[in-house]
């Protein structure tokens, strides 16, 4: 059983922390809901977080799980990935299973979007396991549509050692060189994208409920990270920054790309459609095996 959430300044963000009795711990900011922190027993940290981020509480977080709602990047009229990273979130529910964050409709919301919603951001926690999911509803009156993703930032050594596994035949985008193609059989390397960067978007046919392996040295032999999307994701991004885009990024250290892997559940193709009353989900499980 976990000790009871308590509300805490995290590295200067207001947030919600718990932290269970064989060390486990999660930590979550008030700002978009965003989790910073997943620790399992052993120490070790999961999520990546930019120690040049800014914390005014305006300023989207570099790090952790950003929600990416009710846009993703700039696909559409709204800010970069929409506005939700941005608010401030309230606590709705905590218990020793995890905790529920919600963000409605609000003036501050509708000088960015029109619409009536009800979001909630609920973070589930165990022992070696945590499961991060967007509940969306439509509260309104007419229908409207958007695209999401929760844009995880996972920590590891050495993003020029890292593999991961299980993307082989998705139709896949690269966003820098703009070229499409099937990804071949294999492992997904980046050590030959340490100077460019890597930003890719891997869609259907397949994406929807793959399960994908992170390997990475710095972890025993044969531990990996096993990364499961539910069936709603119909895209999986993957993105670094590279030595070129980091070096350009005022939040992110020079070498910060080094320690840290993107891998998005995303629905961004083709926008999810919600009639008034109608809900939809979206969930990413990252479990260590």
């Amino acid at each position: 059983m976990a000790h009871a959430w308590t509300r805490i300044s995290y590295e200067g963000f207001p947030a919600w922390c718990a932290q269970w009795a064989d060390g486990t711990s999660a930590v979550v900011a008030e700002q978009g809901a965003q989790l910073l922190s997943w620790k399992t027993a052993d120490g070790r940290e999961h999520l990546y977080l930019s120690p040049a981020s800014l914390r005014d509480g305006q300023a989207a977080i570099r790090g952790g799980v950003p929600v990416c709602f009710p846009q993703f990047n700039v696909r559409g009229p709204l800010p970069k990935h929409g506005f939700a990273r941005n608010l401030r979130w309230q606590m709705l529910q905590a218990d020793e299973d995890g905790i529920v964050m919600q963000l409605t409709d609000s003036a501050a919301t509708r000088a960015f979007w029109p619409h009536a919603f009800d979001a909630r951001l609920r973070i589930t926690v165990h022992a070696r396991q945590l499961t991060i999911g967007l509940d969306v509803q439509n509260t309104g009156q007419v229908p409207w549509s958007m695209t999401c993703a929760l844009h995880s930032y996972l920590q590891v050594d050495d993003v020029a050692q890292t593999r991961l596994t299980g993307l082989q035949g998705l139709a896949c985008w690269d966003a820098l060189a703009d070229t499409r193609f099937v990804q071949p059989p294999g492992d997904v390397g980046f050590a030959a994208t340490t100077e460019p960067g890597f930003d890719r978007v891997f869609s259907t046919p397949g994406a929807a409920g793959k399960v994908l392996q992170l390997q990475q040295p710095g972890l025993p032999a044969g531990r990996r990270m096993e990364i499961v999307h539910s069936g709603t994701a119909s895209e999986i991004v993957v993105w670094n920054p590279g030595v070129q885009l980091s070096h350009s990024l005022a939040d992110m250290p020079d070498d910060g790309w080094r320690q840290m892997l993107c891998v998005e559940a995303a629905s961004i193709d083709t926008p999810v459609q919600l009639a008034p009353g109608q809900q939809w989900s979206i969930s990413q499980t990252l479990t260590l095996a």
